[in-house]
Formats: C-alpha cells, structure tokens, sequence
C-alpha cells in the first residue's frame, strides 16, 4: 500500500465513490490519532492538536491552509488559544473520501514540524 504521505488529492465530483469501510480501516492505520466522527449525518475525520500558545496555534492554521491551497482540498478549522481543531470530509460525497485521508497524514506531518 502506498502511503498516504506520498499521494497527492485527486479531483473529486459529487459522482465520486466515497471510501469504503475497508479502506477506511486501511488508511486509518497511517493516521491513528484522527478521530471519525459523524457530523451532520456524514463522516469525517478530526484531530485537536495542542499548542503552546496562539501565535503557534495561528501558524499552523496557515500551514494548513498553504497545505489545502496546494492540493485543491480544504478542511473546517478552529483556531483558538493553544489549539487547532482539523476536519477533513469531502463536501461533494457528504462523506469521507482517500483526499481526506491524504491531508490529514500532511496535517500531522506539518504538526511535527511545528
């Protein structure tokens, strides 16, 4: 299996499959710490990651941001004192797609960086 660091998001319509279960526990053994969670009826992943303070908090909302910008993919965040929360879904299929999984193996490789 290719790992997902090494993939770039592909261009995703409302025609796209979404993942499925079988390659949603496969991908989420290169990303264990996201949580899947369901939120508005469709799933998706989220992780919290901790800051020192919000000045760091803010630098890496912007990372990500860059990060979404560059693979065409983008994610909700809330950036507060001390935190950021990510969630990656795939708005087009209300639901997980691999792009989602993708980004948020890049997010926590940009977490390490920070």
């Amino acid at each position: 299996m290719t790992k997902l660091l090494e993939q770039k998001c592909v261009p995703c319509s409302g025609s796209s499959p979404p993942a499925t279960e079988e390659e949603i526990k496969t991908y989420k053994t290169q990303i264990p710490d996201w949580d899947i969670i369901t939120e508005n009826g469709e799933l998706h992943l989220r992780r919290v990651y901790k800051f020192p303070d919000f000045q760091t908090a803010l630098a890496f909302t912007n990372l990500v941001g860059k990060a979404a910008e560059e693979e065409g993919h983008h994610p909700a965040l809330l950036t507060e004192w001390g935190q950021v929360t990510v969630n990656w879904w795939t708005h087009a299929i209300k639901g997980l797609h691999q792009n989602d999984f993708i980004m948020a193996a890049k997010t926590d490789r940009l977490a390490s960086s920070m």
